[in-house]
């Protein structure tokens, strides 16, 4: 039941990669890259055209590697002179640098405020793969560049070696990351991830809704809802009703309503939803009270809709549903309650919705 919220939310990008027309293909392409690189927990996806700083781009690559739940806040010894141990991205700093992913500067800088640039990235996913220093003689700049073309590492990005990356640049780099084979391993990098690709060799979003995802629950404060998250909120990704979204226009959902969420601790990734739903969402909320509970005439036992106080009336389609508003569930005519339902339209025009979820908490 949890899992499948966040697969609605997940569906629509991906069947908008069929049947597109040509022209739209490249944008359609890149939200369905983007979602994804939200979902991994690898980078923020909101501002894409902003420019990229090393320290970021160090954040980043741990972020995609398997120490991304070993970092902290702060770290505990300066690596570099210019990334003193209480840098946000000293950690991060730290590990790409003693991993050989990164390379500091004469006079033991890391300029992480520079902008970073494809070579410079092209060495960190190589090295992220298995690619060392002895995998390149001579050239080895030239050689590395080289190999990133020929493992399609520069698949949508179309810079130059010494041009510097926006996010959007490293949405498709890492990305294309996530679809290459390790140099020493089989099947693809992202499987530490828990991606899977579909038949058409893309990234599957749906694959990586995995038993970690944690919800349906009702947020009306965010001191709270901040206080209840296993991770911090400046490494958090936030969707509001299908769309990737900012902490701040997050938060302002919050001043005007409610909002029900469900999050995933390893990608430090949110989803929420709100009353009358808009952007790219194709579920809605509803808060009330339950009025009418409806069963078959033919079956007594099954119940078949559920109607509030607000006079609509939910489908209830699915085992799991009929059995949380049946006599041997926990929902009853006068209680209280939140429903996640999907609209649909049949041939007449006639709209019904399909309670996918519910959660069973008040709404102050």
């Amino acid at each position: 039941m949890e899992k499948r919220i966040l697969a609605l939310s997940l569906v629509a990008a991906t069947a908008m990669t069929a049947a597109v027309p040509a022209e739209t293909w490249a944008s359609t392409n890149f939200e369905l890259r983007k979602k994804v690189i939200g979902i991994s927990g690898i980078m923020g996806i909101t501002d894409v055209y902003g420019n990229v700083t090393r320290a970021q781009f160090a954040q980043m690559l741990v972020n995609a590697s398997e120490y991304r739940n070993t970092t902290s806040s702060h770290s505990t010894v300066s690596v570099f002179a210019d990334v003193p141990k209480e840098n946000q991205y000293a950690s991060y700093v730290r590990i790409a640098a003693s991993n050989e992913w990164m390379t500091g500067y004469l006079g033991g800088v890391f300029r992480p405020d520079q902008y970073i640039t494809l070579q410079e990235a092209a060495r960190g996913v190589l090295a992220l793969l298995g690619y060392t220093n002895d995998d390149f003689t001579g050239d080895q700049i030239g050689g590395r560049m080289s190999m990133f073309e020929y493992l399609d590492l520069n698949d949508d990005i179309g810079k130059n070696a010494s041009d510097t990356l926006t996010k959007a640049d490293c949405i498709n780099l890492f990305y294309n990351l996530l679809k290459t084979s390790p140099k020493d391993g089989s099947g693809i990098y992202g499987q530490i991830l828990g991606c899977e690709l579909t038949s058409d060799g893309e990234i599957n979003p749906l694959a990586m809704a995995d038993n970690s995802l944690k919800g349906p629950k009702v947020v009306t404060e965010w001191s709270r809802f901040v206080e209840d998250m296993p991770f911090g909120m400046n490494e958090a990704n936030f969707f509001v009703n299908g769309s990737a979204v900012e902490m701040e226009t997050f938060k302002s959902y919050l001043n005007t309503g409610y909002l029900v969420i469900y999050y995933n601790p390893g990608s430090k990734t949110v989803w929420a939803y709100s009353e009358a739903a808009d952007g790219d969402s194709d579920r809605n909320v509803v808060n009330g009270y339950i009025t009418h509970i409806y069963y078959n005439s033919s079956d007594v036992m099954t119940p078949t809709e559920v109607e509030l106080d607000n006079g609509d009336r939910y489908l209830l389609s699915s085992s799991e549903m009929q059995f949380a508003f049946s006599m041997y569930g926990s929902l009853e005519v006068g209680d209280r309650i939140t429903l996640i339902y999907i609209v649909s339209e049949d041939s007449s025009g006639d709209e019904t919705y399909t309670v996918v979820d519910y959660v069973d908490e008040d709404v102050d």
